[in-house]
Order: C-alpha cells, then structure tokens, then sequence
C-alpha cells in the first residue's frame, strides 16, 4: 500500500494522539486494529508506535502496543486510575470467605487485587503473571497460577494447557477486565488467543462480573467473546442509576449493574 496520500485525513501529531488515546482506553491494540481505525497501512503505524516507544509514552509489544500503566514497571501511570479504584472497591463487595475466583489481568484489576482485605480466605486461578505476582503480597489467598506459554501480546497464559486446566475448574465468580462491552456487540477484544482464552475462562465460572470504566462502554472489538446476557455484573465507576448503563439494564433484566 502507498503511503503517499495516508496523511490526507490525518496529521502524524493527529495519529499518535489517537493511538495513545486508544491504547490507554483499551490497555493493547494491535497494528491491525489502529491500521484499520486511522486509514492508513500497518507500516505507518508501525513508525509512529516505535516513536511513541522512542519517547517513553507507550510499550511496544509484538503485534502492536500497550499502555505503559500495564506493564510491571509503571504501575504508577495507570489511566482513569480514580475511576478504576472506585470499580475495584465496588467489586471487593461480591467478595466472601471461602470463595474460588478466576481473576484475569489489566490495571482495573490490579486495583481490585490492592482492595481485597487481607483477612479474606480466598482460592483464586488466574492464567495472568503479572495477577499471579499481584496476589501474593495477600497472605491468605491460595494463588493457583494456570500455566503454559505466555502470549507476548497479552500476557496471558494461551496453550492447550490453559484450556485443559480451565475445564476442570468451576469457580464462584470470575472477575473480568474489560477492552469493549456493548450492548449488542457484547464483551469483545481483538486479539484470537485473548477471546478464546477467555471464552473458556466465562465457562470455567458459574458467575462472571465485568468490571469496566464507562468510557469503554458501547465499543465494538472486532472478535467478541460473549453475549452480554452471558455476563452476570457489569461494575462501572457510575452509580447503577446512571443514565448510561440504562440500556444496559433493559437489555437483560437479569444483569446486576453496581
């Protein structure tokens, strides 16, 4: 593809703003996700995320970038941060003694991990390292790290292995993070190994909550992993009344919004 007219819709300045825009809103997007968004080929996005890189504004991984708040060394930059402590104390209610968790990764998670009270007997699989490693500053949580090769891409355990442990697991509550959720396009992501991951993760659990900042809400990824009548909570840093998760509570009268 030429890239001697890209540049008509956008500005490079104009590019990078909305990669890092996306990036920070959705935690990893792959090159062909932003090539599709911004018009341009992968090679374009490619030069300006290894700019972006350059500057220390994001990660490159394989296949594209995440947000610096994301990686273990800079947990001090996560985005919406105020908004994701609000989540993570509202998801720390559907918490008791006893319960087996799967828990997935990203920074709203990790806050949630931060808030659960140290008292708390609790089993808890996750197929996350980086959640593993979060989850053992808690000391009366039993860890059960769910292994196999980690995808680069998500850091996430994504084998044969994975699923095999996962479908002789039924956990309470699976507490999920979020990069889209819609009404009708459902939970998604655009990464293949991601969705299928956590397909399998939704049926290892007899009850899944997402948690989600509502700036996330009514985005469509191009691969979804659920139907939202599959998810039982939906935990936004909004009052449940809130005008914009009404559609969401008329969707599936059977969804809690917290």
């Amino acid at each position: 593809m030429s890239t001697e007219n890209e540049v008509l819709n956008y500005s490079k300045e104009e590019r990078k703003n909305h990669i890092l825009k996306e990036i920070n809103l959705h935690t990893r997007v792959s090159f062909e996700t932003l090539s599709a968004k911004l018009g341009v080929s992968e090679d374009t996005v490619r030069r300006d995320i290894n700019e972006l890189d350059a500057d220390s504004l994001l990660i490159k991984v394989k296949g594209g970038a995440m947000t610096k708040g994301y990686h273990y060394s800079s947990s001090n930059q996560t985005y919406a941060v105020e908004a994701k402590q609000v989540i993570a104390q509202k998801a720390v209610g559907l918490l008791h003694d006893g319960m087996v968790l799967i828990v997935d990764g990203g920074t709203t998670i990790r806050e949630f991990i931060r808030l659960i009270p140290n008292d708390l007997n609790l089993t808890v699989f996750t197929i996350t390292a980086l959640t593993a490693v979060q989850l053992l500053d808690k000391p009366n949580i039993k860890t059960i790290m769910i292994g196999g090769s980690i995808s680069s891409y998500s850091q996430m355990c994504v084998s044969g292995e994975a699923f095999h442990q996962l479908a002789n697991i039924k956990a309470d509550l699976l507490v999920l993070g979020t990069n889209a959720l819609d009404v009708d396009g459902g939970y998604s992501d655009s990464d293949w190994e991601t969705v299928q991951v956590k397909k399998a993760m939704i049926q290892a659990s007899k009850k899944t909550a997402v948690l989600t900042i509502t700036e996330k809400l009514n985005t469509v990824l191009k691969m979804k992993i659920a139907s939202l009548s599959e998810v039982n909570y939906v935990i936004t840093e909004e009052e449940p009344t809130s005008g914009k998760l009404a559609t969401y509570k008329s969707a599936v009268p059977s969804l809690v919004v917290i």
